[in-house]
């Protein structure tokens, strides 16, 4: 394997009832709390009351930022960030998916500077030397930024969504509990699935290709979503299945897999793009791009896209030659998606292709991966996906 550095301090409670555990953590933090949180569902859930009931028992002081939206925008980073300076928030407790946590994970980073949030850290990439601590309980399994220090925010004026990574940001503690997971629409189970594949891919498809840990924990991972996903649509309170894909989603992006991985994320970056444009959800836009992507980019890693085939997918290389058997595994990952219900096609989401072009000269390309790509690249993969 190649030499690499890893480093993850979050404390996961995972399990029925984890919720257990806040109350020791908010004893070992100041009295002000932002609690964050989205568009209600934790009010109908009762998990709302339970949390600052436990807050009140604690002797807290609750202030709160609500509303927050898929890809999160700059509007609530600075909400937040008013709320902390104003209020000397002791600690940020995110309760949702991974757009509460990342728009956090912002607030987190502009409470402590003087310095505009998103320019200094979103645009300049400036090192975070002090961020407010943030607490998790997970909603929503998807993102895995309940145990990583990343963070993805958009400027809606601008169409710009872009990340941000600082050992600063990881969560001092996620509770992880399966059951929050029972009520969710089927669309966000599909695309939180989609997105977790997602993470995988991005780390799998990358050098070195010598056997390592990293590659067999992905393809295991990558069977594990697959096997529970059906189990979760057809039965929604299936504890099991839940708590596989609640574990799979953080697994995916906590960091493990990408140890001694070049690692690519083009593909996020292409999606990034689209939904700065167009505000579809981050899972159905990765649908839509990554069987594209693969197809554009086999030639350059056609061992791995053969091992992927034949390994996950189940392809028989039998008569075949190694492109028809790379092929035959991305087509099974498109019918995949397709099967689960996202999108497969630009057009099923309303993205003409006259915005391509404008759309492929926002994307931020990475050097990581087995292809470098060019914004014509971009253009010629998302023509790929009309």
């Amino acid at each position: 394997m190649q030499a690499f550095t890893f480093y993850n301090p979050t404390k996961v409670y995972f399990g029925k009832n984890a919720i257990d555990n806040l109350a020791k953590e908010l004893n070992n933090c100041g009295k002000n709390i932002l609690l964050a949180y989205g568009g209600g569902s934790i009010i109908r859930s009762g998990l709302y009351d339970t949390v600052t009931a436990i807050c009140a028992r604690c002797g807290k002081t609750v202030y709160e930022v609500s509303g927050i939206m898929p890809n999160p925008r700059t509007e609530k980073v600075y909400e937040g960030i008013e709320i902390c300076k104003k209020r000397d928030i002791d600690l940020i407790l995110a309760v949702g998916g991974g757009s509460v946590i990342d728009c956090c994970k912002g607030i987190a980073a502009g409470a402590k500077t003087e310095r505009d949030f998103w320019q200094a850290f979103y645009r300049n990439k400036e090192e975070c030397l002090a961020a407010t601590p943030i607490g998790v309980i997970l909603t929503l399994p998807a993102t895995g930024s309940e145990m990583n220090s990343g963070s993805v925010v958009t400027k809606w004026d601008e169409n710009l969504k872009t990340d941000y990574t600082s050992d600063c940001l990881y969560p001092r503690f996620a509770i992880l509990d399966p059951t929050y997971t029972y009520t969710l629409p089927r669309n966000q189970i599909v695309y939180g699935a989609v997105d977790t594949l997602a993470h995988i891919f991005e780390q799998y498809f990358s050098a070195p290709d010598d056997g390592n840990p990293s590659d067999y924990i992905s393809e295991a991972l990558i069977e594990n979503v697959r096997d529970n996903v059906g189990k979760a649509l057809e039965n929604p309170e299936d504890y099991d299945a839940r708590s596989n894909i609640m574990w799979d989603s953080t697994m995916a992006l906590n960091r493990i897999i990408g140890c001694g991985k070049n690692q690519d994320w083009n593909s996020h970056m292409i999606e990034h793009s689209l939904s700065g444009f167009y505000d579809i959800p981050h899972g159905a836009g990765l649908a839509i791009v990554f069987p594209n992507w693969m197809r554009y980019v086999r030639g350059n890693c056609l061992k791995r896209f053969v091992r992927f085939a034949v390994k996950v997918w189940g392809v028989d290389p039998a008569g075949k030659t190694d492109d028809e058997i790379a092929l035959a595994g991305i087509q099974a990952v498109q019918d995949y998606f397709a099967s689960i219900g996202a999108p497969t096609t630009l057009t099923e989401v309303g993205i003409p292709a006259e915005r391509i072009p404008e759309i492929a000269a926002k994307v931020e390309l990475t050097p990581g991966g087995y292809a470098p790509l060019t914004v014509d690249d971009v253009i010629k993969i998302l023509q790929a996906a009309v």
